[in-house]
């Protein structure tokens, strides 16, 4: 679908626009905040002239207005001090409980005269007052709000992202069930009607000493057919000895590798078994293996390890062959990723479905240096 081969490009989309929300979103709030810290002042520089008339005001003054501006201030905290730094009065500072007022307010000034937030008046004289502020709660608050929308913005792209990311791989998924099940339907005619041509042969030509050999080939087709058979079915998992499996997977590639080719299997004692299902796990040890064999050229040493600690077995599967670059280690088990002219790259990705999904094992480049070699390893809980 278009939809999934653009999926790169829909990711960035996304983070571009999460981007350019956030950015928008943080010049509008902050622009907003000035305009407030700008009311905000000017309300307390018209608070502080209020200050100064009821300071200078005689028994003949009109104090309604004066008043009505000093009660008005219902939001802004502030703190008035006389020429010598004593409190002269104080509004919106909320003192808590078994705590000294005094100390409260020493300490907000102290705060409010490190942001500057000072207005002094004149009243003749020698004499002064400082009216000390501080941004309300409703400015502090606003300016939080940017990060906490710009956090809410992410969140929603990031849901979206796994979702995008959760239907591509839904998608991937269906697409191999359908194509593994649909290649073992294909096989299953052509191998049935092979295996009765044999059994015909066989008693046609009872000495004949080819026949055998057909009748193994037959049966591998059918085992063949049987391992795409239970792709995207829950695997039966049963207590195996790993090291048979090793065993039969390299005799099998041996047969069809150069002579050039040598083979080395290193093994503890036996038995070790692990809970797995041993057709699979025997086609990702061949798939490795022939992968290793191809990398060599035909030629070369191909040495298959097998250990294990207290909850796991490990198979380490290392070739003399060209390596491979450290930025390819993950990308080797792509869908499609191959070095050969003729290759599908799908050996190594299937593997690591088998592993990784059917089995909750792990398999990775373990180490890799180009012209010396590379070391696959697997890992399978026991």
């Amino acid at each position: 679908m278009q939809w999934y081969k653009n999926f790169k490009n829909i990711k960035y989309l996304l983070i571009g626009l999460a981007a350019l929300i956030a950015v928008g979103s943080l010049y509008v709030s902050n622009a907003l905040t000035s305009e407030l810290k700008k009311e905000e002042l000017n309300k307390m520089q018209v608070w502080a002239e209020a200050m100064r008339s009821l300071n200078s005001a005689d028994d003949n003054t009109d104090l309604n207005l004066v008043l009505a501006v000093l009660s008005g201030n219902e939001i802004i905290p502030v703190v008035v001090l006389d020429s010598k730094g004593a409190i002269n009065n104080s509004r919106n500072i909320e003192i808590p409980e078994g705590k000294d007022s005094l100390t409260v307010l020493m300490t907000r000034v102290a705060q409010m005269r490190a942001d500057d937030h000072i207005i002094r008046i004149d009243t003749g004289g020698e004499e002064f007052f400082e009216v000390c502020y501080d941004d309300s709660v409703l400015l502090q608050q606003l300016s939080y709000y940017p990060y906490v929308q710009l956090l809410v913005v992410l969140l929603f792209f990031l849901v979206c992202f796994v979702a995008i990311l959760s239907s591509k791989r839904a998608e991937q998924n269906r697409v191999w069930v359908g194509l593994s099940k649909e290649t073992a339907h294909q096989l299953g005619t052509p191998i049935s009607s092979l295996m009765a041509w044999t059994e015909v042969l066989k008693e046609k030509y009872p000495t004949d000493e080819l026949i055998p050999e057909m009748e193994h080939d037959v049966a591998r087709l059918q085992r063949v057919a049987e391992r795409f058979s239970k792709i995207g079915s829950k695997p039966e998992a049963t207590a195996e000895d790993i090291i048979d499996i090793v065993e039969r997977a390299v005799e099998y590639v041996k047969r069809r590798s150069p002579a050039q080719v040598n083979y080395e299997v290193v093994f503890p004692k036996r038995p070790l078994l692990v809970r797995m299902n041993a057709p699979l796990i025997e086609w990702v040890m061949e798939n490795v293996c022939k992968n290793a064999v191809d990398a060599m050229n035909g030629a070369g040493n191909i040495t298959i390890t097998v250990s294990q600690d207290n909850d796991k077995a490990f198979v380490d599967i290392a070739d003399t062959g060209k390596g491979i670059a450290k930025s390819c280690h993950k990308r080797v088990f792509e869908p499609g990723y191959t070095t050969k002219k003729r290759g599908w790259g799908l050996g190594l990705s299937l593997a690591k479905r088998i592993v990784e999904q059917y089995h909750k094992g792990k398999i990775f480049v373990k180490n890799s240096t180009l012209g010396k070699g590379t070391t696959f390893r697997i890992e399978l809980r026991k």
